[in-house]
């Protein structure tokens, strides 16, 4: 593949927030850590606290990996690294989108490795490990249990049960069977769906599903992929989970926060509630509240606590109390040795809301770093795009203005009416002129004539229009297909298309082409063709 680059802000597709954020606006300095640039990360590795959680954190990722790791030799090496006082890691996370979900999902997991290669250039006597943290307490399952292949949505029908994470897989082989069945036959194709097979027909969660599968894609780049919804692990939270149900401290601090967001203008993407976690189990996943009585309530469940019995269950099961979108952020932060997240645009807004809460608890905030986005086209497509004398750039505008002028380029004939609404302007004066000595109150009557007219000669140059597009009628048709390939349903190709078909045409070599044109640093749209 081939590459070139525009500025965000020539896109039309990104928020007022996080163009501020990728100019440094200082605006926005009060509720980010430092800025994402090299300098930045410089500043990080100087201020980071010392992390004490490495040997029960490798010791979780290995036992979650299991068999794994012997097939995984770059994963396994990764893993022992961090047992080092140098090593630190670069994370993002996302939900668990079936068979990966839309572009994005993949886009979000090579930033974090090629910016993890980036740094340790920079620093080679340091370690840096990029990991996908797995969103499986999340139970939005609506969200997740679908993707689109060239614009055909394959669902897994199934009753949401608990956190996603938690959700048997036994009921997804049709969908399985669907989205295999739209790789065709080649080496490429039979690749991905032996993996998409032993994925989700071999592993009886979905956790564990979405861990083989893109360890499968991954794991020669040492991505590491953890799964947060474990004991062991959310012992070490257990002392905020117990401080900040009880103070409400995280809400206190996000609320004001949040204000002090919007008072500067920009947008927010949360709101923080008293309590910000859930009570977990495999049946359900529902909000803990302060019942009128004084008694911590479990929604939906009929289940109370007293505050005493409230901070023995967190004491003897911590596992049952599952963070929210606020809190989730510094359970990660609490968990790895991190040194930034990698996010999408809304996921930058909404950890700018969380920092003061992170100050309040002493909690290094990470350098907050938008995800590489990208459009990847076929040599077709390009095809259409340059013989239609469009740019890259021009694509992002809107399809009848691109019609428009590709028109207006290529017709001999003038097809606006200006010159000679200009003259016919002129006449109106002289008759509103003459009108006007003859009896004043006909001045009206000459207005509505006028505009009358220039309603006439409006729709005439929109014929003329008409007329001249279908004198261009295939090239204009080719506009229509490549907005359509490149936005399908009228939005970013990533935000809805599935990686499936791109694979199967280009194997591996998909990702090598992202790793070497990706720059996480540089803050480009990318596009491949």
């Amino acid at each position: 593949m081939k590459a070139t680059y525009i500025e965000y802000s020539e896109t039309n597709s990104f928020s007022k927030t996080l163009l501020a954020y990728l100019a440094h606006d200082e605006a926005l300095k009060p509720f980010v850590g430092h800025w994402p640039t090299f300098d930045g990360f410089e500043k990080q590795l100087h201020e980071k606290r010392h992390f004490g959680h490495r040997t029960i954190l490798v010791e979780r990722l290995k036992a979650q990996y299991e068999t794994l790791l012997e097939d995984s030799p770059t994963v396994a090496a990764n893993i022992d690294l961090l047992l080092q006082e140098n090593t630190y890691t670069i994370t993002t996370g996302h939900q668990l989108n079936i068979f990966t979900g839309p572009l994005y999902f993949i886009f979000k997991i090579m930033t974090a490795i090629r910016l993890s290669e980036d740094l340790h250039a920079k620093h080679p006597e340091k370690n840096f490990i990029p990991v996908y943290w797995m969103a499986t307490e999340d139970h939005d399952f609506e969200e997740i249990n679908h993707t689109k292949v060239y614009g055909k949505k394959i669902a897994w029908e199934t009753p949401a049960v608990s956190a996603t994470g938690r959700m048997d897989t036994a009921s997804i082989v049709d969908a399985v069977k669907q989205y295999t069945n739209i790789l065709g036959l080649s080496d490429n194709s039979a690749k991905l769906t032996r993996i998409v097979e032993q994925a989700y027909l071999k592993h009886t969660r979905l956790a564990d599903a979405t861990r083989y599968m893109v360890n499968e894609l991954f794991k020669s780049y040492g991505l590491l992929i953890i799964d947060a919804d474990d004991k062991e692990l959310k012992e070490l939270f257990k002392p905020i989970i117990k401080t900040d149900i009880l103070s409400e401290n995280s809400f206190k601090a996000i609320t004001d926060r949040s204000k002090e967001l919007e008072a500067k203008g920009f947008s927010t993407q949360v709101h923080a509630r008293e309590i910000n976690f859930f009570y977990l189990t495999d049946e359900f996943r529902e909000r803990l509240v302060l019942a009128a009585d004084g008694r911590y309530e479990v929604l939906h469940q009929n289940i109370y606590f007293t505050k005493e019995e409230l901070e023995r269950e967190i004491d003897a099961h911590p596992e049952r109390f599952s963070p929210n979108v606020v809190m989730r952020p510094m359970y990660q932060e609490i968990i790895l040795p991190n040194l930034a997240y990698i996010g999408g645009g809304a996921e930058m807004v909404y950890w700018m809301q969380l920092k003061s809460n992170f100050d309040q608890y002493q909690i290094d905030f990470p350098i907050l770093i938008p995800r590489n986005s990208a459009m990847i086209t076929e040599d077709n497509v390009a095809a259409k795009l340059f013989r239609v004398d469009l740019t890259f750039k021009s694509i992002f505008r809107p399809a009848e203005v691109l019609k428009k002028e590709y028109v207006r380029r290529h017709t001999k004939e003038r097809l606006n009416l200006n010159d000679e609404w200009m003259e016919l302007n002129a006449i109106f004066g002289k008759i509103r002129l003459r009108t006007h000595k003859i009896d004043p109150s006909l001045g009206p009557s000459t207005e509505a004539i006028k505009a009358r007219l220039k309603k006439a000669m409006n729709n005439l140059e929109k014929k003329l229009m008409k007329a001249e597009k279908r004198n261009h009628q295939h090239a204009l048709a080719d506009i229509d297909n490549v907005k359509e390939k490149l936005f399908p349903g009228g939005g970013l190709q990533e935000r809805s298309e599935n990686f499936a078909l791109l694979y199967v045409k280009y194997g591996d070599n998909l990702f090598r082409d992202l790793y070497k044109y990706f720059n996480p640093l540089d803050f480009k749209f990318t596009i491949l063709y």
